[in-house]
């Protein structure tokens, strides 16, 4: 695929792009969806969905890629990746049916493309970059200018997420603007705190994970010791996850409070910050280490 360093790549590149033929095979799988869709001769359990009664089916199949990419069968990979590419198909095959008109996979397809380009400019414009940090800088500033509405660093983080990935990416966030960390135990009374185990007994043992990567084997002990949390709030009749997502909760709001209170995008050294003469957002992103040679996904 040619691309003008200056504008990034048209509409058609970016779909027939990178690999010979993936144009005409998605076109393929998009008439697959649409005879599926069809009023006469579909598939009625298919008109029958909606965008929320396929969220779980979306959740499955992106569950199982990820379980093929760590067990490393490229055929798996292969096979979910392609789950998730019907999911994406067939979700915007149903906003082009709805009455609203919302929006088609073309659509879907420009928009990732445009970002990806806005993202990258020193890839797709004039920016210069001698190292890492400074892709994720320019990244960074090009999403805090998309996201310059947001009225808390904290917005854009999932209320779906699971419990431990959202737990960590507030606590990005958080480190980003140089916020204190809440103790996890603030805002819950004596009995609350008595109610579950503190988990600093169970992973006493385990090593502190270093601001480099950890190894696999200190990550292995940090999950088994984890693990045993879980196995006691089991026995106890304590259902981890939601008590897990009730913790994050009190920790957002505790982290909003804070933000607030420290008049939070008032200036420099809050949450907001002036990036090429516009006052933005900071954007926490996760940290790029030797093994990370790309910047967060679009968000």
């Amino acid at each position: 695929m040619s691309v003008d360093r200056g504008r990034g790549p048209s509409g058609q590149e970016a779909r027939d792009g990178l690999e010979p033929g993936a144009g005409a095979a998605l076109d393929e799988l998009v008439g697959v969806v649409d005879a599926l869709l069809a009023d006469e001769g579909g598939c009625a359990w298919n008109r029958a969905q909606t965008p929320e009664s396929l969220v779980a089916y979306l959740v499955e199949e992106t569950s199982e890629l990820v379980e093929a990419i760590e067990d490393g069968a490229p055929g798996d990979v292969r096979e979910e990746l392609g789950d998730v590419l019907y999911q994406v198909v067939l979700h915007s095959a149903l906003a082009a049916r709805a009455s609203s008109g919302s929006f088609d996979l073309s659509d879907v397809v420009l928009d990732v493309t445009d970002k990806t380009v806005r993202r990258h400019p020193h890839v797709f414009g004039a920016d210069q970059t001698a190292d890492l940090d400074d892709i994720v800088r320019l990244y960074s500033a090009a999403k805090a200018r998309e996201k310059a509405g947001r009225s808390s660093a904290y917005d854009g983080v999932p209320a779906g997420q699971p419990a431990l990935a959202r737990a960590q990416k507030l606590d990005s966030k958080r480190a980003a603007i140089g916020a204190a960390r809440p103790s996890s135990g603030q805002g819950e009374g004596a009995a609350a705190q008595s109610a579950v185990p503190s988990a600093s007994a169970s992973a006493s043992a385990v090593p502190s994970a270093s601001v480099a990567a950890p190894s696999s084997a200190t990550e292995l002990a940090w999950g088994r010791a984890l693990l045993a949390q879980v196995d006691e709030a089991t026995d106890r009749g304590i259902d981890a996850e939601r008590a897990l997502r009730a913790a994050v909760r009190e920790r957002e709001t505790t982290l909003r409070r804070d933000e607030a209170d420290a008049g939070a995008g008032a200036g420099a050294g809050t949450a907001l910050s002036r990036v090429d003469g516009t006052v933005t957002e900071v954007i926490a992103v996760d940290r790029v280490d030797a093994n990370e040679q790309v910047p967060p996904q679009p968000e």
